[in-house]
């Protein structure tokens, strides 16, 4: 950060933009729950730690008492690279990084609160659903296309 020319840092537009894109509705789309995050000087694999809590039926008090401890983490790291991002002296590529990030630490807090809420499990069921029925109306789709176009008989 120090030594960068004036020219490589982030104008306050650009730098506005990107904090108002971590409060629209849906920022998260696109982002990855981070691989390795350094929380507290620990590295973290959240992307693990989310599909292990994902694959279980039914959580127990210690996989509640880690969410919480979690969530707990995350939101003060999330909250520390945002002011980083409001205050800092930071290049486009410095800034890039730092909002993808916050972005992915929000997913992680987002999917972690879905996790302990038990909604992860029927928004899991909803989509298997969904994409059932969109896969028999895609084929009926098919089927009376080759049927208008006389390939079908």
């Amino acid at each position: 950060m120090s030594g960068e020319p004036e020219d490589d840092l982030i104008t306050e537009q650009e730098r506005k933009q990107l904090l108002a894109a971590l409060h629209t509705r849906l920022f998260w789309v696109g982002k990855e729950i981070p691989y390795n995050c350094d929380i507290r000087g620990k590295i973290c694999n959240l992307h693990n730690i989310v599909w292990e809590l994902l694959q279980k039926e039914r959580l127990d008090e210690e996989d509640r008492k880690l969410i919480n401890k979690c969530i707990l983490y995350i939101d003060e790291k999330a909250k520390e690279d945002e002011l980083e991002l409001s205050t800092g002296q930071l290049t486009r590529e410095e800034a890039d990084r730092l909002f993808d990030e916050t972005a992915g630490l929000m997913r992680t807090l987002m999917n972690l609160r879905d996790i302990e809420e038990g909604k992860s499990k029927e928004k899991e069921r909803q989509f298997h659903e969904t994409y059932s029925r969109e896969r028999v109306a895609e084929a009926r789709r098919w089927l009376n296309l080759l049927r208008d176009t006389g390939e079908l008989k």
